[in-house]
């Protein structure tokens, strides 16, 4: 059967179709949103693939389940006869689960909505976080200490007022990680949610490709976009050189992620959909006259360094060349990024120029460093962390990770099979940075750690942090019918938290008694959540101060496609 674009099919009718194809418990395919194509002055005789196509599989699919949290402190509960007890009653029963419904009676145990969505490009294999919740009118009051018992993720669509259930995308299990700072008692709807970063592990690749417009449609012309495609991008297969894209039949080109753009697929597609097809080099060598006067202006210059990249010659990167020396901050960043993914070491000055110095480029400039495979990169990104932005630092920090994670510098330690702890000798103020989204890490931004004295700290329900004087803290851990088990260490925070690690807590564990350190005034070293580059900042260009149409006119977005390797879902 036949699928046609989305600009011919309505998603109903399409998820109708594949429905009717597959039976309602099949997978379910949704259409996709094409991204925004940068337009700019047409080019004359040139035709750009995305005049032909528009993307697939550029979403964020999402996977979801019942199931049930375990070791709890009392504050669960027996849910209510409802099909969402139906449907894990009969998931417990296919585990072949002993007295499901006694289970499901302690007050230790929730059940819990569960979900994940999985990115676009994400690979069999791949983690991802998952995200937990009790249903509405649950009397749980609060997920903390909880651990998510394995689930299987499934895609469900409403086709006709019916829920039906596409095929298992993923699995999920782990610890769940609450605000630390939410009161069960008075923020019940904070303290019964919460995240398991990595939780949810992908069990089948997601295509990635173009769709051909229903007019277009036929084999040659998918094959003539492979062939203009594989020109420009290809991959190494068991030492064989093959090109990225695969003519899969007359209306789609499924596409593989070449490694220099993994952690920006919204910019790959955005530089595919700009490659002409059917250009000869000489016919490209023609068009740089046009594509450098384009470069030069900020209202064009993210697309001609599109275009520029896209054709990849020794020409064009000439021309990128010039524009990184431009006076126009824009144009230097546009041009900077477009040799970043041509490793083109000329770009980094610019990029980590416009890292430290302006917020609205961070997370493009951080990207494009880290795609970059060379020395000269990766020592600017390790100046990065040091100076005084946190979300540079540790914008720095997973860019050097995303470019290489067994590296020295982020390699780190694992704790327990949970999560990596890192220790950075560099200078700049003292930091130590949490993850709640992408994986669980702990980042020490220089070497000398202390918690300040007296404190008391929880770690979850079972571990106790106490420290009174004389620079020793002990580390207890409570357990029912069981003696104390205690540990006296120093106040260094790198060794309070592998013995929290040692003693039977986990990452939530560990950020409770951080977070819970830092309000108190028992940590002095600056202490930071998430603080990844935000996407999305709009620049505002030095105007002139006499012009009072300049002063009061809009700022700009930055035209660059947003890298996704700062996302907080992942």
């Amino acid at each position: 059967m036949k699928v046609h674009p989305r600009t011919a099919w309505s998603p109903e009718l399409l998820a109708l179709i594949v429905l009717i194809a597959s039976g309602c418990s099949g997978p379910i395919l949704r259409p996709q949103s094409p991204e925004a194509v940068l337009q700019d002055e047409k080019l004359p005789g040139v035709n750009f693939i995305s005049e032909f196509t528009h993307p697939y599989g550029t979403n964020y699919v999402k996977a979801e389940s019942v199931s049930l949290v375990t070791s709890l402190a009392g504050t669960g509960e027996d849910p209510p006869p409802t099909p969402n007890r139906v449907a894990l009653l009969t998931e417990m029963s296919r585990r072949q689960v002993e007295n499901p419904n006694r289970l499901l009676a302690s007050p230790n145990t929730a059940l819990v909505l569960v979900r994940g969505y999985l990115r676009p490009g994400i690979r069999a294999g791949d983690r991802f976080d998952i995200e937990v919740h009790v249903p509405r009118q649950s009397e749980t009051t609060s997920l903390r200490d909880g651990w998510l018992l394995p689930t299987r993720l499934s895609e469900y669509a409403s086709i006709g007022g019916r829920v039906c259930k596409g095929k298992v995308l993923a699995l999920a299990k782990g610890p769940l990680l609450v605000d630390p700072s939410a009161d069960s008692e008075t923020e019940s709807a904070i303290a019964t949610r919460g995240r398991i970063l990595g939780g949810g592990t992908a069990l089948k690749s997601r295509p990635l490709g173009l769709i051909i417009d229903h007019a277009y449609q036929s084999a040659r012309m998918s094959q003539s976009l492979s062939n203009a495609i594989n020109r420009r991008f290809h991959l190494y297969s068991d030492g064989r050189k093959q090109g990225v894209a695969i003519p899969k039949n007359e209306e789609f080109v499924e596409l593989a992620i070449h490694p220099r753009y993994k952690d920006n697929v919204p910019r790959y597609l955005a530089v595919i959909r700009n490659i002409a097809v059917n250009q000869s080099a000489s016919d490209a060598n023609t068009r740089m006259p046009l594509l450098e006067r384009q470069l030069k202006d900020p209202l064009t210059s993210a697309t001609a360094a599109l275009r520029l990249e896209a054709i990849g010659s020794e020409s064009s990167t000439e021309v990128l060349l010039e524009g990184v020396k431009s006076g126009d901050p824009e144009v230097r960043l546009y041009s900077a990024e477009a040799l970043a993914y041509l490793d083109h070491t000329d770009a980094v000055a610019a990029l980590a120029n416009a890292a430290r110095n302006e917020p609205a480029f961070r997370a493009n400039a951080l990207a494009a460093l880290s795609a970059m495979d060379d020395a000269v990169s990766y020592d600017a990104l390790r100046e990065l962390l040091s100076v005084q932005s946190a979300e540079t630092r540790y914008g720095a920090f997973r860019s050097l990770w995303a470019m290489d994670k067994h590296a020295a510098i982020v390699r780190g330690d694992l704790l327990n099979g949970q999560f990596s702890l890192h220790v950075l000798d560099v200078d700049g103020p003292p930091m130590i940075h949490v993850t709640k989204s992408f994986r669980p890490e702990i980042v020490l931004f220089g070497k000398s750690h202390q918690f300040q004295l007296p404190l008391v700290l929880d770690a979850g329900s079972k571990i106790l942090v106490n420290g009174l004087s004389g620079g020793q803290i002990t580390v207890s851990k409570f357990e029912p019918g069981t003696a104390p088990k205690q540990r006296v260490v120093s106040t260094d925070v790198e060794e309070v938290v592998k013995t929290i690690v040692d003693m039977g807590g986990t990452y939530p564990d560990v950020v409770q008694a951080l977070q819970q350190a830092k309000q108190e005034g028992a940590l002095a070293s600056r202490f930071r959540v998430d603080a990844l580059p935000e996407p999305g900042r709009r620049y505002d260009r030095d105007i002139d101060k006499t012009d009072e149409a300049a002063q009061t006119g809009p700022s700009r977005d930055v035209a660059s496609p947003l890298p996704n390797l700062f996302s907080r879902r992942r």
